[in-house]
């Protein structure tokens, strides 16, 4: 079908009204290659810089984001790592009559600190993939790493002296 010059000049005033290739294509009935076409012909192109800077912008939102994240993930990672070195209460409900027993243990006991250290390890891992896809806080990121690097270190340094060994 055949684009009449009245479709065509609507078009461009449509255009000149700052409307989107898609809107003016619903509003006239034209594809929006033909309006692209038409657009052309005349000239006229159509801005993108608004979508483009709205999509950076939202990059170095998401970028922040996944900072923010991995900072939390870091600080809860350590705090767990700080608990499986103190006094930890162990604890149970249950039995005939619901009852509540504890006992408070000098550290934490293997099961937990297994838990504990591959908690940890996960999110070394998904922080490393966090760093990996940010283009922003690169220095900020490393720096991140290089805390849970150094805990990690600790943490096993302090694990090999407390965990028996089968030699005699």
């Amino acid at each position: 079908m055949a684009i009449s010059d009245d479709q065509r000049q609507h078009v461009i005033t449509l255009h000149s009204q700052g409307k989107t290739r898609n809107e003016i294509a619903r509003a006239t009935g034209v594809s929006a290659g033909s309006v692209t076409n038409i657009c052309r012909d005349a000239g006229l192109s159509f801005d993108r810089s608004a979508t483009k800077h709205a999509s950076e912008a939202r990059a170095v939102d998401l970028a922040a984001g996944r900072i923010r994240l991995a900072e939390k993930m870091l600080a809860a990672s350590e705090d767990m790592l700080d608990v499986i070195d103190g006094p930890y209460e162990v604890y149970n409900f249950g039995g005939k009559d619901n009852t509540f027993e504890s006992r408070v243990l000098d550290s934490a006991p293997v099961e937990v600190r297994r838990n504990v250290i591959t908690t940890a390890a996960i999110t070394f891992d998904k922080l490393t993939r966090i760093v990996e896809k940010s283009d922003t806080g690169l220095e900020q990121a490393a720096g991140v790493l290089d805390q849970i690097a150094d805990g990690f270190a600790e943490v096993a340094k302090r694990y090999r002296a407390e965990t028996p060994t089968d030699e005699a």
